[in-house]
């Protein structure tokens, strides 16, 4: 119970990782509210968790700076307090292009989501976190925001940022006691990248998933969000600034598992 009579944000909270992060904070004790553009979707999980009592689902384009302060205002008018943010919600943009062939209005909009819906999220948080002295802040970077090849151009680019913007906002937050860290998920069956499990299994090559980390396998969004908790935990109390890579040793190796020199 690390998050007893705490109230988290989580973006994307409506699928993949967002939804097993609200599922793990709710398990450990914390009121959650629920963020995620698809209204649809984002009711249907709201109805399923135990304790809905615990839980504010807002339908809200994190793009949008004005609906983000609003949801900020709701949230903190209804419960009080705001403890723990999960910049969690992602898109992921074209990832066939070549350099040659970038479409900005894709980077444009890749970039909308991905970063500045994170730097959107922390700024309006992060305020209310430094009138309490305290707060934790988790985003979702990636493995692709680390090296080449677990993504696309724009998407890499923007976890990359992700990745940049939780060093440097940890370095402004800290003196109120703010941390801001970041996970980077590996190969995750989510709805993000669900095509490509699909396109596997539909082509008999389910079990090459993932037999590119260390550990042989693809992860599963509960993986991601215990990783989350941790870092959003007291138990995490003294690190900040850090890109934490969940990936099954992917970003360990050459990408080759048993062909290190």
């Amino acid at each position: 119970m690390r998050f007893q009579n705490r109230v988290a944000i989580v973006s994307g909270a409506a699928s993949g990782i967002g939804l097993a992060t609200v599922q793990r904070l709710i398990s450990e004790g914390a009121t959650v509210a629920l963020i995620d553009r698809n209204a649809a979707a984002l009711g249907e999980v709201a109805a399923a968790l135990a304790d809905p009592a615990r839980s504010l689902p807002c339908v809200v384009d994190i793009a949008d700076e004005a609906a983000v302060e609003r949801c900020v205002g709701d949230v903190l008018a209804r419960y009080g307090r705001i403890d723990v943010l999960c910049n969690n919600a992602g898109i992921l943009g074209n990832h066939e292009r070549l350099a040659t062939e970038q479409d900005l209005d894709e980077w444009h909009a890749v970039m909308a989501v991905n970063l500045y819906g994170t730097v959107i999220f922390t700024k309006h948080v992060a305020r209310v976190m430094q009138r309490a002295g305290r707060g934790a802040i988790v985003n979702t970077a990636s493995v692709a925001g680390i090296r080449a090849g677990a993504g696309g151009n724009a998407y890499s680019a923007s976890k990359a940022g992700v990745i940049n913007f939780t060093q440097t906002a940890a370095c402004d937050l800290g003196q109120w006691g703010i941390r801001v860290n970041a996970v980077c998920p590996g190969f995750i069956e989510t709805g993000m990248t669900r095509q490509f499990f699909d396109y596997a299994r539909a082509n008999n090559k389910e079990a090459k998933l993932g037999n590119r980390c260390e550990l042989r396998r693809y992860g599963r969004p509960e993986e991601l969000a215990a990783a989350i908790a941790f870092l959003a935990s007291d138990d995490a109390s003294y690190i900040t600034g850090q890109a934490l890579a969940v990936d099954g040793g992917n970003t360990a190796s050459l990408n080759m598992p048993g062909m290190k020199m």
